[in-house]
């Protein structure tokens, strides 16, 4: 079967920040093989209108949009739509421009009238010829509507995909208000109710619940039983008198009730007032939640996910039945469109049916273990101790440097081990505290407010013990009488703890269980593909750079951008997909005077093509010759007179600063993992050195020491890093103009 001649894509329903970086990437997917692509603006109301509404669309036209929310081509509801008549219309309005492939990005009412307009397409064409509007062999051309659909919803809602495009960004917007809130409540002693979207899915209220440490969360799913209100509030009252001062509750739009009542975030307030006689103040976030700049998550899945549905519809043999795609454990999948609908709706109808638990089994299982997880983490004070359960002594330490995000895994570890009556220490300073003996009780209240800290309170370091250090090391874990160790860190606490586990046998007090949970910037750590820390630093990576664009623009400049990560190129490169970066240097691929040349030429191609911004990333350690300002010096000599050239060097505000989401929800997600393995192989007497980590999108365990084995020492690197299948993509997107199809 051939491919199509010309595709068009529209956006529709609610926008989703991230929908122009999947647009450019299907616009510039299809111009690079040569098929002419039409925008079809103000999504199926500009189908119906045609005209002006469907635009073919060049190679520049959708450069500089990759930061920008909302959709550059527009979206409206469609009551014509939703017609016969107006789909017929669409359908030749399609046909005018030999369009015959559409790519959807919208919500599961848009898929589904993109479904229905496939289905009904063959009639439609057939009836377009009996009136005259179109010639028999233009029917014969195009008897067959392909449809591809990407979800666009910030709810996060839709079956078929772990996230949709621009759930990540409204999370961002959610976290970012309730940090702010908090502080205010605090001053004041305040209790806020905070409203958010999410319709029929609670998944932002309840994200948004972990990622802040609220009090008390509402989400449609599961709804709260018996006399709530008497439960919530003896909750938070319990939290005043343990010294909270701030009180936050989080109430999704959906929330309702056993009986399927609504509960409303103004009869919250009611009660809290009444029964507690708090001062309770009320913020609905409203549409804020959807607007502004996409997270980077939301830029680059949005490009990988534009590009591969192009590069789907262009197949020599494609779907013939529409597609969803989407990401699930951190690979790009497709499923059949409307087995993901229906099984979306069915969510929906558990609810109506007052079926909580199907409601709950449909969400999956990383669902319902972060509702469990909030449900303890919530709690004014832990569990009373369960006379005759076995209890253990964890301590908790830090090596390498610091990563956003180690706070909040601090915390979570701290409260889930005490609320199961454990004792859990933290060692200051990481290694040199160890051996120095600098060990302290951590209590329930000992982490209040660190889930949104950034830094690293419990202090960190380097240091890698010696074999003279080892006897101090072995004093402390006896003295302290340590029963399991939580190593939260980056590769020098993975090579500290693997030099406890060479010389278990020994020194005894070593022969426990350990576990090393990844947290680094640099995204470094074979076992595991995303590190905490690093999606705070990207999101750190692209404000930093959009805000150089934005003064880059008005000079016809070049920026080159100097980036940590060692010898990884992870955050050079991932930060260059999200920031539309012409040119990526990173130690990976050396730099030669060649490939200096070679950017060199693609660069002024650009300029000479009418581009007033060039944007550079560089790896700090990338070449020790061929620095950052050496390659701003040469292209600015080279570019003389068409464009200037400017370095920056992004430096540690790329550690610092308060964790994203991201990295709060998987921080929380991985040390509720931990905790479980100690307690688990604590009670089978068991002296284990593992390592945590997300594979695939699934939290798996390795041995420590097969983990270092897939690592270059010298390089600290892992010798396979999985974002390097994504090169391609960023080679595509950063090709100079061509202005149309080639």
């Amino acid at each position: 079967m051939l491919g199509p001649t010309a595709l068009g894509v529209l956006t529709s329903g609610g926008d989703a920040p991230g929908m122009n970086a999947a647009v450019r990437a299907v616009v510039r997917t299809a111009l690079a093989h040569g098929v002419e692509i039409y925008a079809i603006y103000e999504g199926y109301e500009g189908l119906i209108q045609g005209g002006s509404c469907i635009r073919k669309l060049g190679w520049n036209d959708v450069g500089g949009i990759l930061q920008r929310g909302g959709t550059i081509i527009g979206t409206a509801r469609s009551k014509a739509f939703r017609t016969r008549e107006g789909r017929l219309q669409a359908a030749y309005h399609l046909l005018e421009r030999g369009i015959d492939s559409l790519v959807v990005i919208g919500g599961d009412g848009s898929l589904t009238g993109a479904d229905l307009f496939r289905r009904e397409w063959p009639d439609l064409v057939g009836d377009l010829v009996k009136r005259g509007q179109i010639a028999h062999d233009v029917a014969e051309q195009h008897r067959v509507l392909t449809i591809a659909g990407l979800v666009g919803s910030i709810d996060n809602d839709m079956y078929g995909t772990d996230m949709t495009i621009g759930a990540d960004t409204a999370l961002h917007r959610i976290t970012a208000a309730v940090d702010a809130i908090a502080s205010t409540a605090a001053s004041h002693q305040r209790s806020f109710v905070v409203e958010v979207m999410g319709r029929n899915c609670g998944y932002l209220a309840l994200m948004a619940a972990i990622a802040t440490g609220a009090e008390w969360v509402l989400i449609p799913e599961s709804p709260p039983s018996g006399d709530w209100e008497e439960m919530m509030c003896k909750v938070l009252k319990a939290g005043r008198a343990a010294g909270r001062r701030d009180t936050i509750v989080i109430v999704a739009e959906g929330a309702c009730d056993r009986h399927g009542e609504p509960i409303s975030s103004a009869y919250v307030k009611q009660v809290l007032e009444e029964r507690l006689g708090e001062d309770t103040r009320v913020t609905l976030l409203g549409h804020v939640q959807r607007g502004g700049s996409p997270s980077v998550f939301d830029r680059n899945l949005s490009t990988i996910l534009g590009y591969t549905v192009v590069e789907a519809l262009l197949s020599p043999t494609p779907d013939t039945e529409p597609q969803l795609f989407g990401i699930q454990s951190n690979r790009i999948t497709r499923a059949p469109l409307m087995h993901c609908v229906e099984q979306t709706h069915a969510v929906a109808e558990a609810i109506t049916a007052h079926d909580y638990e199907r409601a709950m089994q449909l969400r999956g299982p990383s669902f319902r273990a972060a509702f469990r997880t909030h449900r303890t983490l919530m709690r004014a004070m832990p569990h009373a101790p369960v006379p005759g359960q076995q209890c253990f002594r964890f301590a908790i330490l830090h090596a390498d440097g610091p990563a956003p995000g180690m706070n909040t895994a601090v915390r979570a570890a701290v409260r889930l081990g005490v609320d199961q009556g454990h004792t859990m220490l933290g060692v200051r300073n990481g290694f040199e505290g160890l051996i120095a003996g600098d060990i302290e009780e951590l209590h329930w209240g000992s982490v209040n407010g660190w889930v949104s800290r950034g830094g690293c309170e419990l202090g960190t370091s380097r240091t890698i013990p010696s074999e003279a250090d080892l006897p101090a090391i072995a004093h402390a874990l006896e003295s302290h009488g340590i029963q399991g160790l939580l190593l939260i860190g980056g590769v020098a606490g993975y090579q500290a703890m693997a030099q406890l586990d060479r010389h278990r046998e020994d020194f005894p007090a070593f022969d426990i269980p350990f576990i090393c949970l990844p947290a680094s910037i640099d995204n470094n750590l074979p076992g595991c593909e995303l590190s905490i820390g690093a999606d705070t630093a990207l999101n750190n990576i692209a404000d930093a750079v959009d805000k150089i664009k934005q003064v880059g623009v008005a000079y016809r400049r070049c920026y080159v951008v100097e980036v940590m990560g060692r010898y990884c190129g992870y955050l050079a490169f991932m930060s260059g997909l999200a920031t539309g970066a012409e040119i990526v240097y990173m130690h990976e691929d050396p730099i030669t005077l060649r490939t200096l040349q070679a950017g060199l030429v693609q660069l002024a191609a650009g300029f000479e093509q009418n581009k007033q911004l060039g944007l550079i990333i560089r790896n700090e350690l990338a070449n020790p010759t061929y620095t950052t300002a050496f390659i701003a010096d040469l292209f600015g000599e080279e570019g003389r007179g068409r464009f200037d050239v400017r370095h920056a060097t992004l430096g540690h505000l790329q550690q610092g600063g308060d964790p994203t989401p991201f990295d709060r929800i998987e921080g929380t997600r991985l040390a509720t993992a931990c905790i479980e393995f100690l307690v688990g192989q604590a009670r089978q007497h068991s002296a284990e050195g593992s390592c945590i980590g997300l594979q695939e999108g699934e939290i798996r365990f390795s041995q420590l020491a097969d983990v270092l084995s897939r690592m270059d020492a010298e390089l600290q690197r892992p010798t396979t890093q999985w974002w390097r299948q994504l090169l391609p993509i960023a080679a595509l997107m950063a090709q100079p103009g061509s202005g149309g199809a080639r």
